[in-house]
């Protein structure tokens, strides 16, 4: 061997010996600082104080650990999937997709739901807030779930706690945002409280219509009429022709989400009896087949947005929904009331359902592409 191929090798046995090696499972971790600080999130305009859970409260480090969770592919079998994979900014944390693609080109079951003001969707009176059929109670519970799924992520919990504890950046992070003492104390449950405290803070209220509500100056006119029509009698004027849009997306006593946060059988599917839902929704998760073909009632901000629609993505523009509704939907014996005594909705004009189009496209946030602080940091 020659003097310079010596040295080459000296050098590189240099470099492995002294690089840096990852975190093991039980290293200690106290002396990196664990100093949280608080973090209020910004209310939308004309939204409430948001509810946090007591056992989760939010704090800057939590935040930047959840956004890095959302955004790592990491969590998946072959890390190929992340959270941010089935919740684009550009479509208001959609997908575009009608079912979304996992882990190996796998299909989930049903059409990915928005994240935009998730955090005020919990009731925390109820057992039953997220997902299309209501399953999980906590927006903790829910970020449990893709991990596991064989649709969706396709790994398990205690692979992926592994790869954190072992991973050259997640203790320190994790350390920062829990206080934790070791990676040992890396658990699947830290991960979701923080993957739910980056979620908290996707929230949006700067569209059009919110300008208007304030300042009175940003509607169209096709728009607001389209408004007059979203508020029928609510308006004031009890001859006005109703869209009865409001029985299902209020907005003065659900914190202007436009969602009542709900579960109801919109008449997508003809059905002589319960048990013939093809899809059972929310019946199957508590169990009470009066309600089954029962799904969440979404929120109509950014649905301009969240195409394709319903919880199969059946439908793929707003036009199409407005016209299913319409028809007053399919029978079905839990169909809802307001659909099945309906009217007024049937009686709608095409230049009527363009006002009202045009309405749901003021209630599109633009600015949600482009938050900073939403977008992968990697």
């Amino acid at each position: 061997m020659n003097k310079a191929s010596f040295l080459l090798l000296l050098a590189l046995f240099t470099f492995v010996a002294c690089r840096p090696e990852p975190p093991v499972d039980g290293d200690d971790l106290t002396d990196i600082t664990y100093a949280p600080a608080g973090y209020t999130v910004d209310a939308p305009n004309g939204f409430p104080p948001m509810e946090i859970p007591a056992d989760n409260p939010m704090t800057v480090q939590g935040i930047k650990l959840g956004r890095h969770l959302f955004y790592d592919p990491i969590l998946s079998l072959d890390s190929t999937i992340s959270c941010s994979s089935c919740h684009h900014s550009d479509k208001a944390f959609t997908d575009g997709e009608v079912f979304s693609v996992g882990v190996e080109g796998r299909r989930a079951k049903r059409n990915s739901m928005s994240l935009v003001n998730v955090g005020y969707s919990w009731i925390k009176t109820r057992e039953h807030n997220f997902m299309w059929d209501g399953r999980f109670a906590t927006l903790e519970e829910q970020a449990l779930a893709p991990v596991e799924d064989f649709n969706e992520m396709g790994e398990n919990w205690e692979n992926v706690e592994k790869k954190l504890r072992n991973h050259p950046e997640y203790p320190t992070l994790f350390r920062e945002a829990f206080g934790i003492d070791n990676t040992a104390e890396i658990t699947k449950y830290l991960a979701a409280k923080a993957i739910a405290q980056f979620e908290r803070t996707i929230n949006s209220a700067k569209s059009g219509y919110d300008g208007d509500r304030w300042s009175n100056q940003y509607m169209t006119p096709a728009e607001q009429r389209g408004f007059e029509l979203f508020l029928g009698d609510a308006a004031g004027n009890p001859v006005a022709k109703d869209a009865e849009c409001l029985h299902c997306h209020s907005f003065s006593d659900n914190k202007a989400l436009f969602a009542r946060n709900n579960f109801t059988n919109n008449g997508l599917d003809s059905v002589a009896s319960f048990s013939d839902f093809v899809d059972k929704g929310y019946g199957a998760t508590i169990g009470d087949p009066t309600q089954n073909g029962f799904f969440r009632e979404v929120t109509l901000r950014n649905i301009a947005l969240t195409a394709p629609y319903m919880h199969d993505g059946r439908f793929k523009t707003l036009r199409e929904v407005l016209d299913h509704y319409a028809t007053g939907g399919h029978a079905a014996p839990n169909l809802a009331p307001e659909l099945s005594t309906s009217t007024s909705i049937q009686t709608l004009t095409e230049a009527e359902k363009d006002d009202l189009e045009a309405f749901l496209h003021a209630l599109t946030d633009t600015t949600i592409v482009n938050r900073a602080e939403w977008q992968s940091p990697f």
